[in-house]
């Protein structure tokens, strides 16, 4: 684990992994539904699935483990021969959103109406979103690597709140041994938590977003500890990140999780 890192909060506690749901498709994916001690997923993989390695694919603020871009990107990568796996984040989804969450939420809409930086919000509603999200990660994680047909090694992708999210996660695991984030804002945690990643990182940059700071994106990407990191930068905002870029994990993780 990498100084500094903060230790694995499942350890030594116990998870029970419940398959709800199970189908599959034309395209030779299957699709199950799951919970983690509460926490709603999704899993991917290939029908004949033996020895996968794993993709945690987050997804973005203020959506869900099924919003179509997600889907369609994991049904892909589940394609080129890894499981995929999306949970709905604290406050997302099938989660209710708790009081704080909701006036956190109240205050990005007010500042966004009145053109003002949402970075001190992001930051701190993110830095709270992550407290909750890191431990299920690692329980979701730990139940995923003990299903049958998947053994690693894992893979980590999210922009935005997944970013914010996966940083401190990422940091944390060192059974993730590559990474493809974007959308992030510089706060104090989430450099503090970069600067101890040091496995094979690409970074997803948005030169003309209003909302996120190029400024902000540059330095969390500056403050990666990895010898091998990437920064794709695209115009635009982080709502129209070009197909390329935003598939292009699929090449990245082929390289570093399949070796080949």
């Amino acid at each position: 684990m990498p100084a500094g890192a903060p230790e694995n909060p499942s350890l030594g506690k116990a998870f029970a992994m419940n398959f709800t749901n199970s189908s599959s498709a034309a395209d030779g994916i299957v699709e199950r539904d799951f919970t983690v001690d509460g926490v709603p997923g999704v899993l991917w993989t290939p029908e004949r699935a033996d020895g996968l390695p794993l993709i945690l694919h987050g997804h973005p603020g203020g959506l869900h483990k099924r919003f179509p871009s997600l889907v369609s990107r994991a049904r892909r990568l589940a394609a080129s021969g890894f499981a995929v796996a999306s949970v709905d984040f604290p406050g997302h989804g099938d989660r209710a959103r708790s009081e704080p969450d909701k006036r956190w939420v109240a205050e990005l809409v007010s500042r966004r109406r009145a053109g003002e930086s949402l970075v001190p919000v992001i930051a701190e509603f993110n830095a709270s979103l992550a407290e909750r999200a890191v431990p299920e990660l690692h329980a979701v994680v730990d139940e995923l690597i003990a299903t049958p047909g998947i053994d690693g090694p894992i893979g980590y992708l999210g922009m935005t709140v997944a970013a914010m999210i996966g940083i401190p996660y990422v940091a944390s695991d060192p059974r993730v041994t590559a990474a493809v984030f974007g959308g992030a804002v510089a706060s104090p945690s989430v450099l503090a938590a970069a600067r101890s990643i040091t496995i094979p990182t690409d970074y997803i940059l948005s030169w003309d977003d209003p909302e996120l700071p190029r400024s902000s994106g540059l330095e969390v990407f500056d403050a990666f500890g990895s010898a091998e990191k990437t920064l794709h930068a695209h115009a635009g905002d982080h709502r129209h990140v070009p197909r390329h870029i935003s598939f292009g994990g699929a090449d990245f993780f082929t390289r570093h999780l399949l070796g080949t």
